[in-house]
């Protein structure tokens, strides 16, 4: 399905809305947030979390559920730690927080 630019745009703060907008943002370090079709892929510093993911993926599936994929990226190429299907909305933050060790809110 091709979404138009604010579709993706779209999407892609609603799921950083639901991680905990802002506050995730400052809390987490994440950069480089980029809007795909169906959801967002983002950066996190790796120095500070398990398993040194820098690197996530977060798409919303025809279920109305998310897919979160949580990668290594450096030198040696994409390495990917793990990935969730069947997501829903109010799983996101205790996922993210249980796959990389940091907090997405105060």
């Amino acid at each position: 399905m091709d979404r138009t630019r604010e579709e993706k745009i779209t999407i892609a703060n609603e799921i950083i809305r639901q991680l905990g907008g802002h506050k995730f943002k400052v809390m987490t370090g994440a950069r480089d947030i980029f809007a795909l079709d169906s959801g967002v892929r983002f950066k996190i510093p790796g120095t500070m979390t398990k398993n040194h993911i820098n690197y996530i993926k977060i798409w919303l599936d025809p279920s109305d559920t998310y897919r979160m994929t949580f990668a290594k990226v450096g030198k040696r190429g994409y390495k990917e730690i793990s990935e969730h299907s069947m997501v829903y909305d109010d799983m996101l933050q205790k996922i993210f927080t249980a796959e990389t060790g940091l907090d997405t809110h105060l």
